[in-house]
């Protein structure tokens, strides 16, 4: 089986990736290889944050490997919180106050015009060649949370695929059967068993 570092601290994350790719591959964290620095995250798309984190890994540990960067693109809010998503709301990776930031600013909008949709990009770079792979699902931001699971902004988002539930109403199988990483991962995948 194939070691490949999956360029994330994230456990939610990296618990995802592992029960999507299954057996197929020995998924490494950044943990796993000693990468405990913070890789910098500057660039102003979601594509190239992810092969920013990918370049990083092989260049500085010699690993294969594949990163990805996620936004939550929301129509009425012109995109945001878009590549800011994991900061929205002023602090990196505190999922409360960026969840209650989209909240306040979408208070008393009707449901037809809380439109939005999460997107994945994922970098691959193996054997000195790189590839993009990219997921997406179309959704509705409710007005208030519903639902324990996921994480992000999952109690507040509603796949139009599914029967009503957010993802942090769905269990971890049911969420990546229709979710964006779900998507991009399937896509990286089937790729990977191409080689």
């Amino acid at each position: 089986m194939k070691d490949i570092v999956f360029a994330t601290n994230n456990e939610h994350k990296l618990a995802e990736l592992r029960q999507i790719m299954g057996q197929m591959f020995h998924v490494l964290s950044l943990a796993d290889i000693g990468c405990h620095e913070d890789i910098p995250e500057n660039e102003p798309t979601i594509e190239g944050n992810a092969r920013a984190k990918a370049q990083y890994v092989v260049e500085h540990y010699g690993y294969d490997c594949f990163s990805d960067d996620t936004g939550l693109e929301i129509d009425a809010l012109g995109g945001e919180p878009g590549v800011h998503s994991a900061r929205y709301g002023g602090v990196a990776h505190d999922s409360e106050r960026n969840i209650d930031k989209v909240l306040r600013l979408m208070d008393g909008m009707p449901m037809e015009q809380r439109t939005a949709h999460f997107r994945t990009a994922i970098c691959l770079m193996m054997d000195g060649d790189t590839h993009l792979f990219e997921g997406r699902v179309d959704g509705h931001i409710l007005t208030e949370r519903h639902g324990k699971g996921g994480f992000g902004y999952d109690s507040i988002f509603r796949p139009c695929e599914g029967d009503g539930r957010t993802f942090a109403q769905m269990t971890g199988e049911e969420k990546n059967a229709i979710s964006h990483r779900g998507r991009a991962v399937a896509r990286l995948v089937a790729y990977l068993l191409k080689r």
